[in-house]
């Protein structure tokens, strides 16, 4: 692997998100709401270290230590003294905001671990001359023997997030393997319990059995029913040959925080609905109860068109190595009218467009449950990353029956895909005209019908507790194979939870085929504004950008371990494999020599056949995708989907050189750095910084003003609570 691809460059493109105009349009109970939710999901977001690996809230303590005592401009001179050079101490400030960025040492896209871009000895004198150091000796060396040596390693087994010996991971104790958490999703499957805020720990058994801890992430740490929770589900369980403890108070400190300030921002709450989701999540993280926490999304589904937005909880499992247990995250964010007004038209075409899709009618939802389409600008958004659109819940059984809601970030959009043409990889120079002039609209239209029609369509096949099917057994047929349905999911089985490893990136490619599939009919160009020839650049952008991503995607791909670490980057490759498949000219790849000497590569698109050939391989390709979704047909679908996924150097294509080639001219990712608010008077303020890697650094140093040195404790003594699980 190259080396380059652990480091982060100097120069990374650091963008302020901007919303000081959304957020001056708020009334003052409007501003004190959004404030305290950000609070919370502040708060929520530092779980995120302790899920990533195990020395990240080491790292994040030493480095708020740190800057708190000198600011990054302070602390130059320092440096200066201590023997780096500009370049160095820039490596470092870029090194620090990208552990803030991430909530950890492993990149959220993509999942590589980064380690800073200067020797181990400059760093460790740096912070030996700092004025942290010199106030707290002790402290500050005992906190970088907990993370200095872990911070530098690149051994196999820690380049990249992964269970067992393929990489490292935090939702698993270090002697859990794949078997283990097969049986103990079979084990929660059997209690009908959610994964989503769990951790797994296996214990020294008794008696010859395997012995495990699911651990519920809460405020409450006593494992006994307690008052306005309902009935707990902590104990002792037997299952198969292993015995189960269900338990509570992982991050109890951190959740305790995060329920204090939904319980505050409940006051500010615009209607009933808001303030019933609030006392649900409330009760979900005082008790570590996922049924909560769907409870409350449901009133969440019901606060139509709000004028702050928010979500909070473990929501994505996209970095569980398994698949089933959610990440921390929580946004809050503000209504941008005009471009709202744009989705809501393509809510209203909805139900004309769903049919269109390439599966019989029995595939699709019996009802389509108009969701809320909002585009917002981001105030606050903690986690390990920020994307673009949002389709949630996550919940099956909720966005089945009863809705979702899709959500449009706009200046997170505004700032992410702005590319300048010399840093423009892989494409010819009029497609590169092309691409700078349309790539935002496109992505416009396609995070659209990415998230409302792609992630909101088709229909789970499922047979209850009850024994009754919804679906006609005796009627429906396989399209595939023009055969009666013979399998379904069963009582609490879930889309995740039947297909695991490969549920996220199955799911995002299908979504993505369902973009590509759509954005070819001219009402939906016509609702986004672009008609005539307009259109016809739209749609070509869309793909041209799909199969660059495609390429792109390789660098998402560990050889040794054979295995993805991003699941929107693998679906992209899987699509252009798709589109190479195809043939007849569509799509070519070639490989090249750069004008610079080294290997470079060129990907082109037959825009004459997009609507031709294109058309009919996503067409193909999507009824089969939807087909075993619906059918909870894990073999035939991992069968379609890993053989797709596959990086190969043989074939028409040698994708594991093509893979070097990528990772030689790749770009960074960028990092955005968000505003603070605080409290003054009876009013709330936005503290905006610049962007620029000392200005990301600043805001969160500045993020916790009243409580910092209880929160960093409370970190540290979680991380040492659990640190011998990791060896």
């Amino acid at each position: 692997m190259v080396d380059s691809q652990y480091y982060l460059p100097n120069d990374i493109g650091i963008s302020p998100l901007d919303c000081a105009e959304a957020f001056r349009q708020l009334s003052p109970k409007e501003k004190l709401y959004a404030h305290y939710l950000s609070r919370a999901a502040w708060y929520g977001g530092l779980v995120v270290l302790l899920q990533t690996s195990p020395e990240s809230a080491s790292i994040y303590v030493l480095l708020q230590k740190l800057f708190r005592r000198q600011p990054p401009a302070q602390l130059e001179g320092v440096a200066t003294a201590a023997g780096l050079s500009p370049e160095e101490y820039q490596a470092f400030l870029v090194y620090a905001a990208g552990l803030y960025a991430n909530m950890g040492n492993y990149k959220s896209f993509g999942d590589t671990k980064f380690i800073p871009n200067l020797p181990k000895d400059k760093l460790k004198a740096l912070v030996w001359q700092s004025q942290a150091f010199q106030e707290s000796p002790t402290e500050m060396e005992a906190l970088w023997n907990n993370c200095g040596q872990l911070m530098y390693s690149l051994e196999d087994k820690q380049k990249q997030l992964g269970l067992g010996d393929k990489g490292i991971t935090t939702y698993f104790s270090g002697n859990c393997c794949l078997e283990d958490a097969e049986l103990a999703q079979k084990f929660l499957d059997s209690k009908n319990l959610s994964a989503y805020n769990t951790r797994l720990f296996k214990e020294e058994g008794a008696e010859g059995k395997r012995c495990y801890q699911v651990r519920l992430a809460s405020a409450e740490k006593k494992d006994s029913s307690a008052d306005g929770e309902g009935e707990t589900r902590c104990g002792r369980y037997e299952f198969e040959d292993a015995v189960f403890h269900v338990r509570r108070g992982d991050y109890a400190p951190l959740m305790k925080k995060v329920s204090d300030n939904l319980d505050k921002a409940k006051t500010y709450a615009a209607n009933e609905s808001q303030q019933r989701m609030l006392e649900e999540y409330v009760r979900s993280f005082t008790y570590g109860s996922v049924d909560a926490h769907k409870e409350g999304s449901r009133h969440w589904i019901k606060d139509k068109g709000p004028i702050v937005e928010s979500y909070i909880g473990f929501i994505e499992s996209y970095r569980d190595p398994f698949g089933s247990r959610g990440e921390f995250e929580g946004f809050v964010a503000v209504v941008n009218k005009s471009m709202s007004a744009r989705f809501a038209k393509l809510v209203s075409s909805a139900e004309v467009l769903l049919p269109q899709l390439p599966w019989p009618p029995a595939f699709e939802k019996d009802n389509f449950l108009r969701p809320d389409f909002t585009s917002l600008d981001v105030l606050t958004f903690a986690g390990s990353g920020i994307p673009a659109g949002i389709n949630i819940p996550n919940y099956d059984d909720i966005r089945q029956t009863e809705g979702f809601k899709n959500v449009s970030l706009g200046n997170v959009l505004a700032v992410a895909y702005s590319t300048q043409k010399e840093k423009l990889t892989f494409l010819e120079e009029n497609d590169k005209d092309m691409y700078i002039k349309w790539k935002s609209p496109s992505f416009e239209v396609q995070v659209g019908l990415h998230e409302l029609l792609g992630h909101g369509s088709g229909k789970l096949f499922v047979q209850d507790e009850k024994g009754n099917f919804n679906f006609e057994r005796d009627s429906v047929r396989n399209p595939e194979t023009g055969e009666l349905i013979s399998s379904w999911y069963k009582g609490s089985e879930t889309w995740d939870s039947k297909f695991s490893t490969i549920a996220s990136s199955y799911e995002e490619c299908r979504a993505e085929c369902v973009g590509l599939y759509l954005c070819l009919n001219k009402e939906v160009l016509s609702i986004f504004g672009h008609e005539g020839t307009d259109a016809e650049d739209v749609i070509y952008v869309n793909w041209l950008t799909m199969v660059r991503a495609g390429l792109l995607g390789l660098e998402f791909y560990t050889p040794e371990s054979k295995s993805w670490r991003q699941a929107h980057m693998q679906a992209r490759f899987v699509i252009l494999r798709v589109l190479l498949e195809a043939g007849e000219g569509l799509v070519t790849l070639q490989e090249r020599t750069g004008s610079d000497g080294r290997p470079d590569a060129l990907i082109t698109l037959d825009r004459s056949k997009v609507h031709t050939v294109g058309k009919s391989a996503i067409q193909r390709f999507l009824c089969k995708l939807q087909v075993h979704k619906s059918t909870a047909d894990v073999d035939g679908g991992r069968a379609l989907y890993e053989g797709y996924s596959a990086v190969s150097s043989t074939g028409s294509h040698d994708f594991l050189r093509l893979r070097e080639t990528v990772l030689l001219r790749k770009e960074a990712r960028k990092m955005f750095v968000q505003a603070n608010t605080q409290v003054k008077g009876e009013g709330v303020e936005l503290v905006d910084y610049e962007g620029s890697a000392a200005g990301l650094i600043s805001s969160f140093t500045e993020r916790f003003p009243e409580d910092a040195e209880e929160v960093e404790a409370q970190l540290l003594e979680l991380n040492k609570r659990d640190a011998p699980c990791w060896c």
